[in-house]
Order: C-alpha cells, then sequence, then structure tokens
C-alpha cells in the first residue's frame, strides 16, 4: 500500500507535518514497514479540502492527526 501525504502549502499549514508523524508512528508501532510505502506529494488538488492523503488510488481529504490511525486502519482492512 501506498499512502502519500500532501505537503503543499494549504496542506502544509492545516498539520500534513503532524499526519507523517502519526503515520510513522502508526507503521512502526503495528511493524507495518513491509506493507506501507510512505511519501509526501507536492499537491493533490483538494487545497479547500483540509489535508489530503493518497492511498494507492484513493485520495481522502479532511485528514488529521487525530483520525488518520481509523483512516489506516480501514484502508488496512479493505486491502486484505
Amino acid at each position: 500500500m501506498k499512502i502519500s501525504v500532501c505537503i503543499g502549502s494549504s496542506c502544509h499549514l492545516r498539520g500534513s507535518y503532524d499526519i507523517i508523524q502519526r503515520l510513522k508512528e502508526l507503521v512502526a508501532r503495528d511493524h507495518l514497514e513491509d506493507q506501507v510505502e510512505l511519501s509526501a506529494a507536492f499537491c493533490l488538488g483538494q487545497c479547500t479540502h483540509g489535508c489530503t492523503i493518497r492511498i494507492d488510488e484513493e485520495i481522502i481529504t479532511g485528514v488529521t492527526a487525530d483520525n488518520i490511525e481509523g483512516i489506516l486502519t480501514k484502508a488496512l482492512a479493505e486491502g486484505a
């Protein structure tokens, strides 16, 4: 599974760094290093919808450090 976190200006100001940090913690905690590839993207084209991530080909908006665990859990379950 490939997860890209937008780090463009709008998402950066809305907490994308915190989302990246939280994702790193979750991947390490759950030993998902061989299942999750984490990267940054400069713009995912959803600037007005809050922080944006892409999981494989799905765009997800309104992401926060608080809701990323649920998003990751759901994505892992759907990919299983």
